[in-house]
């Protein structure tokens, strides 16, 4: 198998492949929660539910889809309702395109937990739509991922839209603002607060913020966009942290105040959790001196409490060295998948 991060590079494929390839290929990260999530105004006075994603680029899913002119409808494992209804909507997107699939098979790979707030079905939603649009030689904005996943899950992450900071109205598939191109350089090391413990995100009934609550969410916002403009962990961290207690209302997070506390006790600048899931995650400013130490005192203090360490993110870049392994990685999984690939 592929290391996942090698598979990257397949969004961004423009034109058909060659006949021996006929399969297409898509991949999508995961996510670690949320630095913010609640109702926002989206200009025209209207409140909507959207939210600002931690991205966590080490994970991801895979799609791999198999097209087939002899049958309608898509084919894939009994759990992945979500994943063949995406595949559906994509083909109906391309149903104008010159020799469109009828219908195929999916086959998702993926490292991300599931059921614990990290993304699992928007990430396996998003890689098969782009594995459907790859197969079509067709190329997708971010916001046309955005709006088809949205229709596959009734409710998204946004971690499709991976060239800037965006707060999503994950309910209605649209960016309600750019708040910068890029989160500040920081560390978030994450851990799941009820291990064994899984979400049914459809399941939970939404938020009935209160005016106190819809008016902060206001200010936060206001100030997150300040932190990102301004490489302020700090500032970023106390968003992360009000929204992460505003949650607790709704979503509660056993031992949230004693993870903030281990934080700020060892140089860190606040906590992010995911708003329908159970993890949450440290923040540390990267340029801090000591931050390494901090993280580590973190990481050690997090297991003595019992629980489940989940990611160490960092926010920077990826390296020319990774993608450039992720170009040579493309070209081998879609061999290998057109190889395979199921007659019909």
């Amino acid at each position: 198998m592929r290391y996942l991060p090698e598979l990257q590079s397949t969004n961004g494929h423009h034109g058909r492949r060659p006949a021996q390839f006929e399969v297409g290929v898509g991949y999508a990260p995961a996510h670690h929660g949320e630095l913010l999530q609640g109702v926002f105004d989206d200009g025209t006075g209207r409140l909507r539910r959207a939210l600002v994603t931690l991205p966590h680029p080490q994970r991801g899913s895979r799609a791999v889809f198999y097209p087939s002119q002899s049958h309608w409808g898509v084919v894939g494992t009994p759990e992945l309702v979500k994943v063949r209804r995406a595949a559906i909507l994509a083909l109906r997107e391309f149903c104008t395109h010159p020799a469109p699939a009828k219908g195929g098979q999916i086959e998702i790979t993926s490292d991300i937990p599931r059921g614990i707030g990290m993304g699992s079905s928007t990430s396996d939603v998003t890689a098969t739509i782009r594995a459907v649009a790859d197969y079509h030689g067709v190329s997708l904005s971010r916001e046309e991922v955005g709006r088809l996943a949205v229709l596959a899950e009734c409710a998204s992450d946004s971690i499709m839209i991976d060239d800037r900071v965006v707060l999503f109205a994950h309910r209605d598939g649209l960016v309600l603002e750019t708040l910068g191109h890029r989160l500040p350089p920081m560390v978030v090391v994450g851990c799941d607060t009820e291990p064994g413990a899984r979400v049914d995100t459809l399941g939970l009934r939404p938020a009935d913020y209160d005016d106190r609550e819809a008016g902060a969410f206001q200010v936060l916002r206001a100030a997150l966009r300040r932190a990102v403009a301004t490489d302020d962990v700090a500032l970023l961290g106390r968003v992360a942290t009000a929204s992460a207690r505003i949650n607790q209302r709704y979503l509660p997070k056993p031992n949230l105040e004693l993870l903030l506390d281990l934080c700020l006790r060892n140089g860190g600048c606040g906590i992010q959790v995911a708003h329908s899931g159970t993890v949450a995650g440290l923040i540390f400013d990267a340029r801090r001196p000591g931050v390494e130490e901090g993280v580590r005192r973190c990481l050690s203090g997090i297991e003595e409490m019992g629980l489940v360490l989940t990611a160490r993110i960092g926010t920077e870049p990826a390296s020319a060295d990774r993608q450039a392994a992720g170009v040579a990685g493309v070209a081998a999984v879609a061999a290998v998948a057109g190889a395979k690939a199921p007659a019909g």
